[in-house]
């Protein structure tokens, strides 16, 4: 339909004059009566021309109906031609300013509402980030292991965690960052997680030796002596399973969409 309508309104631009209406009573009488009001148009008025009717050709298109079969092509271009029939370049125009403002407005609205919930979203995130730093990780040490039979070495990942947080913790998200001081780029960045047996209630204290897979990225990394282990806490499940406290879960993807529709609809 795109390339019917294109062709139809392009050729206008090398028509003749004649009455400026739409005819929609065929496909041949609607391409001639579009080459007319085309041609009657100043040339740098007859792209503006085609932009107008393609938005209400495009406006009143159901694309589920013809996903559907419920409409064939030929069904959607006896709508479309039924729509613009009679209609004049300046109604054409007139019509296509309101599908227009119309459409931003919903999309305004659409902004407005995802500026609250992401806004809402990263809320939470910062009072979660409060709560886990009740959740102390007072050591951290990673280093290789070498195993018998010459297997290699086996990552490990010793930390003690104390729950200052009010709930009892099931499971806890952690990050952990290996680098050297002085450097800007770590040896390695890389989330782990630890089902806790039994749990940690509030005010207890636990030791955990961790052993990542050897073949993963805490298997391959090289980093030298002076380099430095830290963990951080990223979220805290309860007994039930379900999240206590969630700092990722305002993601950066989701920062950098908030500023973007915040400069361009929140004044």
């Amino acid at each position: 339909m795109r390339r019917f309508l294109y062709v139809a309104l392009m050729a206008g631009m090398l028509a003749g004059c004649g009455e400026p209406k739409l005819d929609g009573s065929s496909q041949q009488a609607f391409k001639d009566s579009a080459a007319k009001i085309a041609a009657s148009l100043p040339e740098e008025k007859r792209k503006q021309f085609v932009s107008d009717v393609m938005v209400l050709a495009l406006q009143g298109l159901d694309i589920s109906q013809v996903l559907q079969g419920k409409k064939n092509a030929e069904d959607v271009s006896s709508d479309m031609l039924t729509a613009l029939n009679g209609k004049t370049a300046q109604q054409i125009s007139d019509e296509a300013s309101r599908v227009r403002a119309a459409r931003a407005e919903r999309e305004r609205q659409q902004a407005l509402t995802d500026i609250q919930e992401l806004a809402e979203k990263q809320k939470k995130s910062e009072a979660a980030k409060t709560q886990l730093a009740h959740f102390e990780v007072s050591k951290s040490r990673f280093y290789q292991k070498a195993q018998a039979y010459g297997l290699g070495n086996q990552p490990i990942i010793e930390i003690t965690v104390n729950n200052g947080t009010g709930s009892a913790v099931a499971r806890a998200y952690l990050k952990g960052t290996i680098a050297s001081p002085g450097r800007s780029v770590p040896w390695l960045v890389e989330s782990f997680n630890y089902s806790i047996s039994g749990g940690l209630e509030p005010g207890e204290t636990q030791s955990w030796s961790l052993a990542p897979n050897q073949f993963s990225d805490w298997g391959n990394v090289e980093a030298p002596k002076d380099a430095i282990f830290t963990v951080t806490v990223e979220r805290l499940d309860g007994a039930d399973g379900k999240p206590l406290f969630d700092a990722g879960a305002f993601t950066e993807r989701d920062a950098i969409r908030l500023t973007t529709l915040q400069e361009k609809y929140a004044h």
